[in-house]
């Protein structure tokens, strides 16, 4: 549930729609307060309110609600362009990060609510009621009023923000901020009690499978609910997936051991696998390295060229890679009262690794400015982590590199310079694993 509530947030229409519906119930509170008010003989004087007749009022809501439209629909021409340029220029997947961002979202609600508000006051003006009265809600005229002028100021926010979000900066620390927590989500730095190493833990028989019942991408897995879920069934559930996998209908996702067999169980478990069309950085850590990635790759393109570009992306990925390889990876099983009741699989720090080292061996050998900030990624991983695989990685890494760039590298001098520099920051992190724990 905690799931599908985030997602809900993360939607485009989410925030315009809640917007809305506060501007339309604010409308009609206004509206019944001035009513009240003139039955019960109150005026409102003029050093608090602007008086204006039925006409004069009419005239005012119409020109707010009408220009607050077409400013709306202005702003929304100017996100599709540039999401579009994004896309084309980024990647697709960071089209996500715009659809997300609260500001863009805040920015059209309060337009649109505007607009909705304003029509709402409107219909409720009246120049000749049934006793020969005129009704003109004075407070919630004045009110729409205000909100044209905090609309002049949320335009000029948008034109600031929107520019300022189509910045490669801003893309990669965006993306850089989703990445790290993640990593503060899924490898805290002090882990919770109620973990043990799978080999610890013995498994009750299985019992059942659940399958998926649609082709789509875990996008999360609600891990304190299964706990409790196992733990009230007297159970054991251990995922046959990990966010960020893509399973098509029937594949197994889950497997039931210990317990009796039951269909409501079977439901219930099925639900806390969170399945969509797209991945998101959420509880999916190598989808956050793999946006970084993607703006680096594409930005070494020959139709880009831009390496300054794919060196800050490289920077960006050191940071946060180097953290996650200083915490202590979570073990496999989590448990409640000494019963092992969840059995997870963790992305490993080798795999990012991996991915990102391998990107710059393939990609970047046109450009020693690349390569050197990936030789530096890899220094700031090899001396961050205390593990010996994950250093051994990394050196096994930076040899394929230097072989790559005395192979593939054009220029004699980048070249020399990155193979020092390989070799200069293996040199670095033997030495620092030597001094925590040797390994050859």
């Amino acid at each position: 549930m905690r799931q599908r509530w985030l997602r809900l947030r993360e939607t485009f229409w989410f925030v315009p729609a809640v917007l809305g519906v506060v501007a339309l119930l604010v409308a009609q509170a206004l509206v019944r307060l001035d009513r009240a008010l003139l039955d019960r003989g109150v005026v409102i004087g003029d050093s608090l309110l602007y008086h204006v007749g039925a006409s004069g009022s009419r005239d005012i809501l119409g020109a707010i609600g009408g220009s607050m439209l077409g400013v709306a629909a202005t702003s929304f021409s100017i996100t599709i362009s540039v999401l579009a340029t994004t896309s084309s220029t980024y990647g697709p997947r960071l089209v996500r990060n715009f659809m997300a961002d609260r500001g863009n979202q805040v920015v059209l609600g309060i337009f649109g609510a505007t607009f909705l508000y304003s029509l709402t006051v409107l219909r409720s003006i009246r120049s000749l009621d049934a006793d020969g009265d005129t009704f003109v809600p004075d407070i919630a005229v004045n009110v729409a009023v205000l909100l044209a002028v905090v609309d002049v100021g949320v335009l000029v926010y948008f034109i600031h923000h929107i520019a300022q979000s189509v910045q490669v900066g801003t893309l990669s620390a965006r993306v850089r901020q989703e990445l790290r927590d993640a990593v503060d989500l899924l490898h805290p730095d002090d882990p919770p009690t109620g973990l043990a190493d799978i080999a610890e833990a013995t498994l009750p028989p299985r019992r059942a499978t659940v399958r998926a019942t649609r082709a789509g991408v875990v996008l999360g897995i609600d891990d304190a609910a299964a706990v409790a879920l196992a733990t009230r069934h007297d159970l054991t559930l251990v995922l046959r997936c990990r966010p960020g996998d893509h399973v098509l209908d029937g594949d197994p996702v889950v497997d039931i051991h210990g317990g009796a067999e039951t269909s409501d169980v079977v439901a219930t478990v099925r639900e806390l696998v969170d399945l969509g069309d797209d991945r998101t950085p959420r509880q999916d850590i190598l989808f956050a390295v793999e946006q970084l990635t993607e703006i680096a790759v594409r930005a070494l393109s020959t139709g880009t060229n831009d390496p300054y570009t794919a060196r800050n992306a490289f920077d960006d990925l050191s940071s946060e890679l180097a953290r996650l390889a200083s915490r202590p990876t979570p073990p496999a099983v989590r448990t409640f009262d000494g019963r092992p009741r969840l059995v997870t699989t963790h992305v490993r720090v080798t795999e990012c690794v991996d991915h990102v080292l391998d990107a710059v061996r393939l990609y970047a050998m046109s450009s020693p400015l690349v390569v050197r900030a990936g030789i530096r990624a890899a220094e700031r991983i090899g001396t961050a982590t205390t593990s010996p695989d994950v250093a051994s990685r990394v050196s096994m890494h930076l040899a394929r590199l230097a072989e790559t760039c005395e192979r593939d590298m054009t220029d004699p001098s980048g070249r020399a310079d990155c193979i020092a520099a390989a070799a200069e920051a293996d040199k670095r992190i033997r030495h620092r694993t030597h001094a925590v724990g040797s390994y050859s």
